[in-house]
C-alpha cells in the first residue's frame, strides 16, 4: 500500500493553499481531488479580499479577516514570484453602499459595533454622506445616500489565484490527483488509511479540506462539520471603460473591464440552476449604485454552493480522538487564503493548532 506523509482531501482554494504552504516547509504532500464538475465553492465568489462589516458580534472573525488582508501582499508577492502569474491584487479600500437612510443608519450601527467589539482593532473606518461619496466616486447613482469605507478591502482575480496555487503546488513537489474522491478514512495506530474507488493509501496526517463533503468525512475521524445551505449567484457583464477603481461588497470591476455582481444568499435550494428573479434584484441594485451598468450586456450568470457554517465563521480544528486529522473549512475562501497558506499550514506541520484558533473550533456550534 502507498504511504504518504500528508494527504489533503480537496484541491479547492482551501486545500491548495494548505498544500502549497506545507510543501514550502519541506513536507511531502498528496492532494486527492474530485472532478471539474463537482459542486466547488470556489465558483461562487467575486474575488474579494473583504474585511468591512465582517464579524458583527464575532470579534475574533473580524480580526482574523483583517489579519488576512494585511498578509495578502506578502503572500501574493511570494506566489507570483514562484509562478509568474499576476494575481491582479488591488487593495484600494472598499465601500458598502446604502440606498436609503435606513440602510445607512444600520450600516453605521454595525460598523460602530464591530469597532467597539474589536477595541479599535480594525483601525479607522469612514462613514460617508452622499456629497463626500460623490466627490470620490462621480459615477454613483442618485439613489445612493452614503456608504462606509474600509481601507483594508480589495480584490484579486480568483481564477488566476486558483491557477497559481496549483502551479505553485506542482513546483513545490506536491502530487495532485484529480478524479480521486475519498470514500472512507480509517484511523490506524500510526496514521490513517484513505480509500476510494481508485485504491487505498496510508498517511501520517490527513487534512479535510473537501468543502461541502466535509460534512460526510468529518465523523470518520470523530469531528463535525455542520453546514447550512447557501447558494449564490454571480453576474458577469461585458467589458467597458473603467468607472470604479475600488471595490464594493456586492460588485467590482475587474482588471479586464467586466463587472462582477453578486451577493445573494439562497437557502432553499441545492440546485445549480440560475434563479432569474434573484439575478434581476442583484442587477437592479447594482445599476442603482452605478447607472452605467444599465447599459452593459450580461455575458453569463452562474451559481455555486458556498461552504458556510450556521454562524458563518470558519472551522479549524484537530481531532481530539485521532490527532493528525485536521478539519479545515470556511466561507471566505479568497480573503482567508493568505492565512491558510502562511499561518495555518505551519501549525498543521507542527501538529498543534494555536490557541488563537480556539474560537473557530466546532464545539461552539454544539451548545444548548
Amino acid at each position: 500500500m502507498e504511504e504518504r506523509e500528508i494527504v489533503v482531501i480537496g484541491g479547492g482554494l482551501m486545500g491548495a493553499a494548505l498544500a502549497w504552504g506545507l510543501a514550502g516547509l519541506g513536507h511531502e504532500v498528496l492532494v486527492l481531488d474530485g472532478g471539474d464538475l463537482d459542486p466547488r465553492a470556489s465558483r461562487a465568489n467575486l474575488g474579494l479580499v473583504w474585511v468591512s462589516d465582517k464579524g458583527l458580534n464575532q470579534p475574533h472573525y473580524a480580526l482574523w479577516s483583517r489579519d488576512a488582508a494585511l498578509q495578502w501582499p506578502a503572500f501574493a508577492e511570494t506566489l507570483e514570484r514562484e509562478t509568474g502569474i499576476d494575481l491582479q491584487l488591488q487593495q484600494p479600500g472598499g465601500y458598502n453602499f446604502a440606498l436609503s437612510e435606513r440602510e445607512l443608519a444600520q450600516l453605521q450601527a454595525n460598523m460602530a459595533t464591530i469597532a467597539a467589539q474589536t477595541h479599535g482593532g480594525l483601525g479607522d473606518y469612514e462613514m460617508l454622506g452622499r456629497a463626500e461619496l460623490r466627490a470620490r466616486l462621480p459615477h454613483i447613482g442618485p439613489t445612493v445616500v452614503g456608504a462606509s469605507f474600509c481601507r483594508y478591502d480589495g480584490h484579486v482575480n480568483s481564477l488566476r489565484l486558483f491557477n497559481a496555487l496549483h502551479l505553485g503546488m506542482a513546483r513545490r513537489g506536491v502530487e495532485y490527483r484529480s478524479h480521486s474522491p475519498v470514500q472512507h478514512i480509517e484511523p490506524m495506530a500510526s496514521g490513517f488509511t484513505v480509500t476510494g474507488s481508485w485504491g487505498a493509501l496510508r498517511a501520517r496526517k490527513v487534512i479535510l479540506a473537501a468543502g461541502l463533503d466535509n460534512t460526510r468525512l468529518a465523523p470518520m475521524v470523530e469531528m463535525s462539520a455542520p453546514l447550512v445551505r447557501s447558494k449564490g449567484q454571480v453576474i458577469v457583464t461585458e467589458k467597458c471603460q473603467p468607472f470604479f477603481d475600488s471595490v464594493g461588497g456586492s460588485l467590482r470591476q475587474t482588471g479586464e473591464g467586466s463587472v462582477l455582481i453578486g451577493e445573494s444568499q439562497e437557502t432553499q435550494s441545492n440546485a445549480l440552476a440560475v434563479n432569474h428573479g434573484i439575478s434581476a434584484v442583484l442587477a437592479d441594485r447594482a445599476a442603482q449604485i452605478f447607472p452605467v451598468i444599465r447599459h452593459l450586456n450580461v455575458v453569463r450568470i452562474w451559481t455555486g454552493l458556498r461552504v458556510k457554517t450556521p454562524d458563518g465563521m470558519p472551522i479549524y480544528e484537530q481531532s481530539a480522538a485521532y490527532p493528525g486529522a485536521f478539519l479545515m473549512l470556511c466561507h471566505s475562501g479568497v480573503t482567508l487564503t493568505s492565512l491558510h497558506a502562511m499561518h495555518i499550514a505551519p501549525q498543521i506541520a507542527s501538529g498543534h493548532l494555536a490557541d488563537s484558533l480556539l474560537p473557530f473550533h466546532s464545539r461552539r456550534l454544539h451548545v444548548s
